[in-house]
């Protein structure tokens, strides 16, 4: 049975406002998404490491990727995430991996994830009978906005977790959960997940699992890539 990582990397990044999609954008002299690639390609529990592209995309083949031997390229991108999501899954599923093969569905664009962070929830959930997320707990105050943007109320804190990525379920079970409750409230796997009933189990992730979404997110990014690479030096 395979431990699987799939990258949905189909999006256009509108958030970021580039001209090009921000898992291509420049990064400490690589791009994005070559630096999340590597990272998960330096887990050793994973066995491939499948990246879903647009059929139309163009900007892949211009990278370099050789000595990444585990991963493989899925052009079957969709419109949103869980479409492209879903599509991997089928072509996953279609190249004869095993339903209860474990799937952990990591952004594209969250560059900095620390393999060895990947390797302790691999260990911690590989004998669950759902699967789970990283998350780290909610430290700032909470403010729910009226429609002026004015303080409406105060939200309490306790017990709330951000969610990250991975997240990681069995293949088949992911993929019907997405496909049964495909909707504006299914924003990420777990949703999906817990739409049918089951719970999640929440793994302490790292606040410098960052996702970029936002230009400033990009010189945070390279902020943490370089005290990285410094500490291991």
């Amino acid at each position: 049975m395979s431990i699987i990582a799939l990258l949905p990397a189909a999006g256009n990044g509108s958030r970021m406002g580039a001209a090009i999609p921000k898992q291509y954008l420049p990064l400490c002299g690589k791009t994005v998404v070559e630096h999340t690639v590597a990272a998960l390609h330096a887990v050793p529990e994973i066995d491939l490491v499948a990246v879903v592209i647009s059929a139309d995309d163009t900007r892949w083949d211009e990278l370099a990727w050789h000595g990444f031997e585990r991963l493989l390229v899925l052009r079957c991108g969709g419109d949103t995430r869980a479409a492209s999501v879903c599509n991997g899954l089928d072509a996953l599923r279609a190249a004869g991996h095993d339903a209860q093969s474990w799937v952990l569905v990591h952004d594209a664009a969250r560059p900095c994830i620390a393999p060895e962070l990947v390797s302790g929830m691999i260990s911690e959930l590989a004998d669950d009978p759902v699967g789970g997320i990283l998350a780290v707990p909610v430290a700032d105050t909470l403010k729910a906005a009226d429609a002026d943007r004015r303080i409406a109320a105060t939200r309490p804190r306790d017990g709330l977790w951000q969610a990250q990525t991975p997240q990681m379920f069995r293949l088949q079970p992911l993929h019907d959960a997405l496909v049964d409750g495909m909707g504006p409230d299914i924003t990420d796997e777990a949703s999906a997940i817990e739409k049918t009933g089951q719970s999640p189990k929440l793994i302490h992730g790292s606040p410098w699992n960052l996702k970029v979404t936002y230009p400033q997110d990009l010189h945070l990014a390279s902020l943490i890539l370089a005290s990285a690479t410094i500490d291991k030096d």
